[in-house]
């Protein structure tokens, strides 16, 4: 009589637990049980070779936002290797993240995700590896804070850029000089002061996250802006 007591008590504890649960999830959707179905939910939305967007918070970011009027400043591409989701990213210095780390790094987690409107044409299988192939040349290399457009140093839209561009044939977009950004503000001063000291290259090729972002041959697959 006693062990049927006991069962009978465990019994109602589970059923009252799992009930608690369901209407936690359901009228909580942010609630931490509930993160890694979303999160799966996110991923499964993702394909090789997307490219993804984010708000970066450094005084650099900070100068690269106004100078290109935009919210973005940084940006990579997205890689499947072996059953996970990894950013292919130029920071210090050019590595893989876990795509949920990278997230983590961007101010309040927010992200766009966008895609080439033909994809499906044009990032064959064969063209998805020769573009992990060639990204393996840039893997290690250190960031180029001066924003040169060599490959002994890379930023992260040069790299997404010719990566598409040598490895997949693909321009994203048209190059800039560093002229044609706004660089009167003086937070945008101060770092081109530190950089580059009097001497300005004015000339120098450019590419930024906004032009890629802005580029007509992407849709956008997520934004959670």
């Amino acid at each position: 009589m006693k062990k049927q007591k006991y069962l009978f008590l465990g019994i109602t504890f589970l059923l009252s637990f799992g009930c608690a649960l369901f209407v936690a999830m359901s009228v909580f959707p942010n609630n931490p049980f509930s993160k890694t179905k979303t999160e799966n939910t996110i991923q499964s939305k993702l394909k090789d070779g997307d490219i993804i967007f984010q708000t970066s918070q450094s005084p650099q970011c900070e100068a690269v936002r106004i100078a290109t009027n935009s919210k973005f400043s940084h940006c990579g591409i997205i890689y499947n290797m072996n059953g996970k989701w990894y950013v292919f990213e130029a920071v210090q210095p050019v590595k893989l993240t876990l795509f949920e780390d990278w997230i983590q790094h961007g101010k309040d987690n927010k992200y766009v995700v966008k895609r080439l409107k033909d994809a499906d044409k044009v990032l064959t299988p064969e063209v998805l590896q020769k573009m992990k192939d060639y990204s393996q040349q840039f893997n290690g290399k250190e960031y180029d804070a001066y924003f040169e457009w060599t490959d002994t140093r890379i930023y992260c839209s040069e790299l997404v850029w010719k990566i598409y561009k040598n490895a997949a044939g693909t321009e994203l977009s048209k190059l800039r000089e560093l002229k044609d950004f706004n660089l009167s503000d003086p937070r945008v001063q101060k770092i081109l002061k530190e950089r580059y000291g009097n001497e300005i290259p004015l000339e120098e090729k450019v590419v930024a996250p906004v032009d890629l972002a802005d580029s007509y041959l992407l849709k956008t697959v997520i934004d959670n802006y």
